[in-house]
Formats: structure tokens, sequence, C-alpha cells
């Protein structure tokens, strides 16, 4: 799979990039190894669509100007807290004969007897591992197959994954990847509901105190007001 991407030197930079974005193009950098640092826009709604399609475990053609195509991961993408907007990019520039470390996401596939038959939950303890590879020997992602769960004591680690050839994992290999959990009993569903919410009186005891310090200085910060009415009041007397 060959994903492909669009991209123009970008000369706008610092506060004038809000412009940028309105226009319809998301602020960019591209960088690596030996590789000058280059100021870019890429349009937003493309890069979007690649995005969600890429990942950052997927190597891309970006291409600049007019320059041939370069070989590059998606290192990193910020977007607005209020808005979700996609807002920068950082592109990292690929040597193709020098091994890179990436993070793989992991895919779930399949259906867990565990799940289905017993009405466990599924609890995923890791959802992306690091590794090493050449870039030509990057995968998009890694399938975990949960109908091996078939009782709450299965349990699926690191070491049981297929690897790909040419791929060293980086992560521990005696984690726990996903396991399912037993339903709670009645008598234990039955016990959580009934158990009171402690009110922490520390918390309360801190608070009050805080209120009644704050009406104090209020009332001192007010105190001065009311004597220099009353000295106004006895004066014209």
């Amino acid at each position: 799979m060959t994903l492909n991407l669009e991209a123009q030197t970008r000369k706008i930079i610092g506060k004038k990039v809000r412009d940028l974005r309105k226009g319809g193009f998301i602020p960019a950098v591209v960088y690596g190894k030996d590789v000058k640092p280059q100021n870019l826009s890429v349009q937003a709604l493309p890069f979007a669509k690649l995005y969600k399609e890429a990942g950052e475990s997927t190597l891309i053609d970006l291409k600049v100007d007019s320059a041939a195509p370069v070989k590059v991961l998606i290192q990193e993408v910020q977007a607005d807290p209020l808005t979700g907007a996609l807002s920068h990019v950082d592109f990292r520039q690929i040597k193709m004969t020098e091994k890179i470390k990436a993070e793989v996401l992991l895919k779930f596939i399949g259906e867990s007897p565990a799940i289905k038959e017993l009405g466990g939950t599924l609890v995923k303890s890791i959802d992306k591992i690091e590794i090493e590879c050449l870039p030509g020997d990057l995968v998009h992602e890694i399938e975990i197959d949960l109908s091996v769960l078939k009782t709450f004591e299965n349990r699926i680690h690191l070491k049981d994954l297929k690897i790909p050839a040419g791929i060293r994992v980086l992560s521990d290999m005696n984690a726990t990847i996903v396991t399912v959990e037993a339903p709670l009993t009645e008598e234990e569903l039955k016990a959580e509901l009934e158990t009171p919410v402690e009110e922490k009186v520390e918390e309360v005891g801190v608070v009050e105190k805080e209120k009644k310090e704050g009406e104090e200085e209020a009332a001192g910060a007010a105190a001065p007001e009311e004597k220099k009415e009353e000295k106004k009041k006895e004066e014209k007397k």
C-alpha cells in the first residue's frame, strides 16, 4: 500500500498561520536525520483522510512542491483542544536503509467465548507496541484473535503474538495485552450498590475554613470604607 500526500513550502510563521488554517491548510514541518527542517503546509481535508488511514506507523510518499517524493512517517499531530480541528503536523523523513523505531497499533479481531457465552467484559491493557525494523518491513497494525479467550483465566501476552519477519519488539514480551473479566455476582453487585458514599470530613473542614477566611478577608477589606463613611457623617454634624 502506497500513500501519497502533496505539500507546499511554507513561508508564513507565527500568528499569521491562523489565516493559513482559515484557508483550509495545516501548518507542518518535515525533519529527519541529516535533513534540514523545512516548514510546510498541507491541505486539511486530504491530510485528515490520509491520517485516518495511515496513523503514525505507515510510510507516506510526501511530495513537496515539484521535488521528488520522500518517504516520511507522521510523527506528531496537534489538534485544537476546543474544536478538535487539526492544527499542526510533524513529518519524520526516513532513510530506507536505516532501522527505525515506531509504535504499531494492535487490532483486535474475532469474538471471545468468555464474553459471548459467559457474559465477561474485555479488558485491554495494551493497544500498541514499540518495535524496531527497516522501513520496508514496517506494518500498519498487528492483529490479535480474541477467540482464544475461552475462559476468564485465559490471557493473551505479547509473547503470544505472531510478529512479522524483520520486526523486533522493544516492549516487554511478558506483558499482558488483553483478558476477560468475569461479571459481578448478584451478591457483589448488591454490595456495591449498597455501599454508602463516604464524605471526607477533612475536605469539608478545609472548604469551610477557606470560606470563613474568605468572608473575614472581605469584611476586613470593607471595614476601612465603612469607617470613612462614619467619619464623613461626624464631620457634617
